[in-house]
């Protein structure tokens, strides 16, 4: 079993940062994509960014909803499944709570399509003045 905890949540005022990370442990795979999905009240899921196991030894970065794109970046370490998701210039709209998930497999733009078989408990992430 894979197992995902998730911590760095919390309340900032608009237009403040946020980092988010995610440290999946236990029967992980080769290959895998890891990302962020977010849900706000009344809404549904949406992916928010992804990134590769491989990404790291490629120098590549990941992949974005383009409501995020150029405010958060999405990163991973090369030694461990770890992911980060530092989250620069923050809207109310961004308020939800943040779920970290992983699949076998590689990372597309069209990430948020594929089914995740492992996920978090999620982190609550408030945007408000």
């Amino acid at each position: 079993q894979v197992q995902l905890l998730e911590s760095g949540g919390g309340s900032v005022q608009p237009g403040g940062s946020l980092r988010l990370s995610c440290e999946a442990s236990g029967n992980t795979y080769g290959s895998d994509c890891m990302a962020w999905f977010r849900q706000a009240p009344g809404k549904e899921r949406e992916g928010v960014a992804a990134i590769w196991s491989g990404a790291p030894k490629l120098g590549a970065g990941g992949y974005y909803t383009t409501s995020v794109m150029g405010r958060f970046t999405i990163s991973r370490e090369k030694a461990n499944d770890t992911i980060y998701l530092q989250m620069d210039r923050l809207k109310p709209e961004d308020t939800a709570i943040y779920y970290c998930a992983l699949r076998s497999g590689t990372c597309g733009s069209l990430f948020y399509r594929d089914p995740f078989a492992h996920w978090g408990q999620g982190t609550q992430v408030t945007v408000s003045s």
